[in-house]
């Protein structure tokens, strides 16, 4: 298990240099004079020659990399100062440490993955089994008509409703705002309460449906038929055999998922007006604020990675034939 762990953050190293390569070279080779947008409108000649070379951007191509990738390990020194490792530039739009911007806006992005996956895990795996388990009744047709329609709305149509209907019209809540969890954890958790539920509705109807059906196709493994003919009961046989082999697909879907949320949750933040990681990518887009994108687009692909190691180490938890090979 170790030499896999060992293995798999070495890679894991190499495909962050080189999508750090494909990402610098795809961003610093496009015909765009990166000074002009960092010195505006009305930009005299004396201005843009100083912030052209604040920026380095008076060196070679190869130099700049090698300060780019350098300063991800090592920090850099720029006229706002030194920027610590990691450093991933300066914002041609704020003036701002990228990294000093990814830190500020990540805790809210994170408040709002870690709070809607507790819910649609809970609810959705939970609703799942209860299906699986009372396969074919009145129970089993209720949760999984629920979950078909609930599938078919998306954040942006539902999470207007329910804003109108519990801020606007009746004022029963108000609206969604981030406090740190330190300050006040229920302050907090009210706060996230209505981004959580919009969430947690529309990922819940996906894990109902995923979680009943790997369930009912576990079922019918050689594995759980044996434990039954050696006259195992039905809930032994459910949870203890069945219900750990259908969480790999799920482990699987879990880790995409995570993935996106904690890249920036883009749609979410926007809809409630959020000012979270994925709003920082859409306004930085905007403003081509490059240096700021490119940070953001390193972040993400490093909890991509992250979160892949953490499926593979789940499936060797999981199931113990992975672990075996």
């Amino acid at each position: 298990m170790l030499q896999f762990l060992i293995r798999r953050l070495i890679g894991a190293v190499v495909i962050m240099f080189l999508i750090g390569a494909f990402t610098f070279f795809l961003f610093y080779t496009v015909p765009q004079d990166f000074a002009a947008l960092s010195c505006g409108k009305n930009c005299s000649p004396e201005n843009l020659a100083v912030i052209r070379e604040n920026l380095g951007l008076d060196k070679p191509i190869t130099t700049q990399f090698w300060e780019f990738m350098s300063g991800i390990v090592a920090g850099r020194d720029f006229p706002q100062g030194h920027c610590s490792a990691p450093c991933l530039g300066v914002s041609f739009d704020s003036g701002n440490f990228v990294w000093d911007s990814i830190v500020d806006r990540f805790p809210l992005t994170l408040s709002l993955t870690v709070g809607g996956l507790v819910i649609f895990l809970t609810l959705g795996l939970g609703s799942g089994l209860l299906a699986a388990w009372k396969r074919g009744t009145v129970i089993d047709k209720l949760v999984s008509g629920a979950s078909i329609v609930l599938s078919s709305f998306q954040i942006y149509l539902l999470g207007p409703i329910v804003l109108g209907i519990l801020v606007y019209s009746t004022g029963i809540m108000e609206n969604p705002k981030y406090h740190p969890f330190t300050e006040n954890p229920a302050t907090w958790a009210l706060g996230l309460l209505i981004p959580w539920a919009v969430m947690a509705t529309i990922f819940t109807a996906q894990y109902t449906r995923m979680s009943r059906s790997t369930m009912i196709e576990q079922l019918q493994e050689e594995h759980v038929r044996t434990a039954r003919a050696k006259g195992m009961s039905q809930r032994f046989v459910f949870f203890r055999y069945a219900w750990r082999g259908s969480l790999i697909p799920i482990v699987t879907i879990l880790g995409i998922d995570l993935s996106a949320l904690l890249g920036g949750a883009v749609v979410t933040e926007f809809t409630f007006d959020l000012p979270g990681l994925g709003r920082l990518a859409v306004d930085s887009s905007l403003t081509k604020d490059l240096p700021l994108t490119m940070g953001i687009m390193l972040f993400g692909a490093f909890f991509i990675l992250i979160l892949n190691i953490i499926v593979d180490l789940a499936y060797a938890y999981i199931d113990p034939r992975v672990r075996l090979s």
